[in-house]
């Protein structure tokens, strides 16, 4: 594999944020590995900026095609927006003399405010200030940006034309998009002339409840509520908007008859798998609705819980003669949430990745570590019901990463598991100084003496660029990502491939 090569500069043995032995990854795992698990946010070990001039220079370290098939494979396979835009523009930055980078564009431009998002972006990369600036636009740029224009009828650029440093409008001006039939054009007269018609969308209709008059809190309160049964049963409220306003939908206390329908709609098997959410989506909005007083709050969890089952069904997991170990990091570097906005921290994403598989396998023992390693029993229904029981007890293991501990429990028990699986941000440490114990010791320890057979899966969800073992040698992998499409990697290594080969695959439109 062209992507996987190793050699023994790559392998070299280095450090980790916490000081300990770790393993360098090749320039295109750290990439995959650090584009994934990123929303552009502060984390631990990393800030936002020093994220980005990581991935700034190991895009200029990996073959143009392999960079332009992540930030697809990032946008249209791991649902994530932003970095997809950073990838494509610094690649626009270093590549040149093909359509590479506007093929890119187009295939990542999924959202009419993705086009604005670019054009922001390329301004900050090229450091352009004001629209002005950005006429000497990169041709590539422009022309992947035109083609992404014809992708959106006047409802979709109405929904995102908000206000920023770049407007359609100026993109339109600035890219000079060929429009494909004379109602396109129609659109694109509308964008230039600012009267695209107001969108009918959740924002707009509460927005105008806002701005009315009323004169009592009752009279308000009976209008959110009529506002919210109106929005339900116009059944043009997108799933994930229904996710996020649970809560609002549950204190506006509407209608049982509308309660039912936001039921239905949530645990809808074609509105779930077209909704291609990410799995800790629903953890958050379950814990949101958690402790709402409602008669209903039961009901819709319980849609919720039905909703990530759904979404839980395409994952291959193992039957019931293939023994498999969950090991969950509970230490404090995970508790970095993943962006301003959210409560959802690292290890919920650990945590929930983690029992969807549990939920497809037969023969488990799943537990959390931080000092110590703890085995917990878990039924295998109930997905979100077993995160939280997974984060009532995390304290008890301690705060420190010392992942050691689970193989070292094989060891001691002569546990013999076909696959161990690690949901972590792979910083790695002993915090005992009595012994030098590290992972990898432990694990050729395990092949050695235990189980030759076994194999080790890291799931890296924050990205940091190196490992705590051998990636690839004596059966250890890393798979990185916040998506359910990381089993879709497992599976592709199951079968002999590489991890990378999934990103591989991907082809432009």
């Amino acid at each position: 594999m062209k992507f996987n090569v190793f050699t023994k500069k790559r392998t070299q043995v280095i450090t980790n944020h916490q000081g300990e032995k770790a393993y360098k990854m090749t320039p295109e795992m750290e990439l995959y590995s650090a584009v994934v698990t990123t929303s552009l946010e502060k984390t631990t070990y990393e800030n936002t900026s020093d994220r980005v001039k990581r991935i700034q220079k190991l895009v200029r370290n990996c073959d143009p095609v392999f960079v332009a098939k992540l930030a697809v494979y990032a946008r249209t396979k791991m649902n994530l927006r932003s970095i997809p835009v950073v990838l494509a523009v610094e690649l626009g930055k270093i590549h040149k003399g093909d359509n590479l980078v506007s093929k890119t564009i187009y295939n990542i431009v999924q959202r009419a405010d993705e086009i604005t998002e670019v054009l922001a972006y390329y301004q900050t990369a090229n450091k352009r200030n004001g629209v002005k600036k950005l006429n000497r636009l990169s041709k590539q740029v422009q022309k992947g940006i035109a083609k992404a224009f014809t992708k959106f009828d006047e409802y979709q650029f109405a929904k995102y034309n908000r206000k920023g440093d770049v407007t359609l409008k100026d993109a339109l001006f600035l890219t000079h998009p060929k429009a494909t039939s004379e109602d396109q054009q129609y659109i694109f007269n509308k964008i230039v002339n600012n009267n695209l018609e107001t969108p009918y969308t959740w924002e707009v209709e509460l927005s105008k409840v806002g701005q009315q008059y009323f004169a009592s809190a009752e009279a308000k309160r009976e209008a959110v509520k009529a506002t919210w049964e109106t929005l339900i049963y116009s059944k043009k409220v997108g799933y994930m908007a229904i996710m996020r306003n649970l809560r609002n939908i549950l204190q506006a206390d509407v209608s049982p008859d509308c309660i039912s329908q936001v039921a239905n709609y949530l645990s809808n098997e074609q509105a779930v798998l077209r909704s291609r959410q990410l799995p800790f989506r629903f953890l958050s909005a379950y814990n949101e609705i958690q402790l709402i007083n409602s008669p209903y709050t039961s009901y819709i969890l319980e849609a919720l819980e039905d909703a990530i089952q759904i979404s839980a069904q395409n994952i291959q997991g193992f039957d019931i003669h293939t023994r498999v170990l969950m090991a969950c990091d509970v230490s404090g570097s995970m508790f970095s949430p993943v962006s301003k906005k959210s409560k959802i921290q690292c290890y919920d994403i650990g945590l929930v990745l983690a029992m969807l598989l549990q939920n497809r396998s037969n023969n488990t023992i799943t537990g959390i570590f931080g000092d110590r390693w703890m085995p917990y029993n878990l039924p295998k229904k109930g997905i979100l019901r077993n995160v939280t029981a997974l984060k009532k007890i995390e304290g008890k293991v301690g705060y420190a990463t010392n992942g050691y501990k689970v193989i070292e429990y094989l060891n001691q028990n002569k546990k013999v598991m076909d696959k161990v699986f690690f949901f972590t941000d792979l910083q790695m440490w002993n915090s005992n100084y009595r012994n030098n114990n590290h992972i990898q010791k432990e694990w050729l320890k395990y092949k050695r003496n235990v189980a030759p057979h076994a194999k080790l899966y890291l799931f890296d969800l924050m990205g940091h660029g190196q490992a705590p073992l051998r990636i690839e040698q004596n059966d250890v992998h890393l798979i990185a990502g916040w998506s359910d499409k990381v089993f879709e990697v497992m599976h592709a290594i199951e079968n002999g491939n590489k991890a990378l080969s999934e990103i591989k695959k991907i082809k432009f439109e």
